[in-house]
């Protein structure tokens, strides 16, 4: 079992930033596959970025340019920096761990993308 952690959601203007966090339980988070979805209003749950374990990435075009995906081992931590935030940003950001082909899910931070 892994349990998944998010923070770091918010109220920002346009074109300002956030970094997420998604703190994950696990002796061998080295070897999961880690990645961001979100879920905005009246919407179906997108991948936005992922990180295999050897820190390969990939991100929807979308957010191509603006988002950056890390992870850091020593801490059992992802990260998802997003920059120049836009209000279509705006949803439900959920982090998402994949191990031995099963997924797993923390239960969301809000991200609000306003003036």
């Amino acid at each position: 079992q892994v349990q998944l952690v998010e923070s770091g959601g918010g109220l920002v203007q346009p074109g300002g930033s956030l970094r997420l966090s998604c703190a994950a339980s696990g002796s061998i988070f080295s070897t999961y596959t880690m990645g961001w979805h979100r879920q905005a209003p009246g919407k179906e749950r997108e991948l936005v970025a992922l990180i295999t374990s050897g820190s390969l990435t990939r991100y929807v075009e979308s957010v191509k340019g603006r988002f950056t995906i890390s992870r850091d081992n020593a801490k059992n931590t992802v990260y998802l920096q997003m920059n120049s935030l836009k209000p279509e940003d705006t949803a439900v950001y959920y982090c998402n761990a994949v191990l031995n082909g099963i997924h797993y899910w923390g239960k969301g931070t809000l991200v609000t993308v306003s003036s």
